[in-house]
């Protein structure tokens, strides 16, 4: 009889190991993607981050809810937005990722198509951090009233980072062509 239960005990700690029960807990990144905030919020392995981030302007979406990630991808092109890189993607959901972008000064207010851009050294980080550990993604909160074009960095005008380029002369040509030849303008 003891031999019954003894089998069976074993029986059943095979059973939840089988399950995971009695395995060791996987260390899963957690990313949360406040939209209120522009931020992101990382806890991995003992270690806590929050990045700003910039998701859906206005007239775009950024997806709420909870998400795995479904792909990773050192260096994606976007095939619907003129080839645009998205460095460092974690798809999870369709063609929305979170991804590095190289328009740093747009972090902090929506700026996307509807994905999650990070700084691209952030993007880096994550993207191993997931790749090694796997994630758990949750998106919430509600975007700023504000669209993009409401609160665009300023950058200078053309004429006042530099001056419009003139005709230099060199003897007979300009740029190589000839003085009053009809190629020849004068700005």
């Amino acid at each position: 009889m003891r031999h019954l239960v003894l089998r069976n005990l074993l029986s059943l700690i095979a059973l939840l190991g089988v399950f995971g029960w009695l395995s060791p807990a996987q260390a899963l990144v957690r990313i949360h993607v406040d939209l209120s905030a522009q931020q992101m919020q990382v806890d991995a392995d003992g270690a806590s981050y929050s990045w700003p981030i910039s998701t859906a302007a206005s007239g775009y979406v950024t997806p709420r809810g909870s998400f795995a990630p479904t792909s990773l991808q050192r260096m994606h092109y976007s095939h619907k937005y003129h080839m645009s890189p998205m460095p460092y993607s974690i798809f999870f959901l369709g063609g929305y990722a979170i991804h590095g972008t190289y328009a740093t000064g747009y972090l902090g207010r929506p700026a996307s198509h509807g994905c999650v851009r990070l700084s691209t050294a952030h993007a880096a980080e994550l993207f191993h951090l997931v790749q090694a550990e796997g994630a758990r993604i949750s998106i919430s909160g509600t975007p700023p009233a504000s669209a993009i074009y409401a609160r665009r960095p300023a950058r200078p005008h053309y004429g006042e980072t530099f001056a419009a380029p003139r005709p230099v002369e060199t003897g007979f040509f300009v740029f190589g062509r000839p003085v009053g030849s009809p190629y020849y303008s004068s700005w």
